[in-house]
């Protein structure tokens, strides 16, 4: 048994976990990844919203960003456990070392994009608590943070750059596959 790191392939654990910064694509490009697999979508931040009763942006506003982190890593822990389909985590879930730690050996792929890119798809939009001041820049800085840790966790890169959803679940498709990334 290949422990579930093939897509299509039976086994524990999801059979593709995305990661990657706001604007990578992972709400868009998870579900559609999902139907060609045939199997279930599930996104972490919506996994947070749901426990919390209320919205990321409300949690950091009322909360604190220390909260927020501690209801991502349980429900990352708990997806990972139980969630046998598609898989998206917020941005920042692998700031946290027991998240990183946990998605090894998983197949986890980075939804790498430019900022350009994520501008246009998200528009940066103040409803994302950490690009609520001077967005372009706060993203670049968290991106310099960050991207050490996806290419870590990551099996595989997918650039998302003047690629359209469809094609990137067909990239990310390509690269999970037998003998590939």
């Amino acid at each position: 048994m290949n422990g579930g790191t093939t897509p299509g392939a039976p086994g524990p654990g999801p059979r593709a976990v995305l990661v990657g910064p706001p604007g990578s694509g992972k709400s868009t490009v998870g579900p559609l990844l999902a139907e060609r697999l045939g199997t279930g979508y599930r996104d972490t931040d919506a996994d947070v919203e749901r426990a919390a009763g209320k919205p990321i942006a409300e949690i950091f506003v009322e909360d604190g960003e220390p909260r927020f982190r501690a209801l991502e890593r349980r429900a990352v822990q708990e997806a990972v456990a139980d969630h046998t389909g598609v898989l998206s985590l917020g941005g920042g879930a692998i700031l946290d070392a027991a998240t990183r730690k946990l998605l090894t050996g998983l197949p986890v792929v980075f939804l790498d994009v430019e900022l350009a890119d994520a501008v246009q798809r998200v528009g940066l939009a103040t409803a994302r608590p950490l690009l609520a001041v001077n967005p372009r820049q706060r993203w670049r800085t968290l991106m310099e943070e960050r991207r050490p840790l996806y290419t870590e966790v990551a099996r595989v890169t997918v650039p998302t750059g003047g690629r359209g959803p469809e094609e990137v679940a067909e990239a990310v498709l390509d690269a999970l596959a037998p003998g590939q990334g």
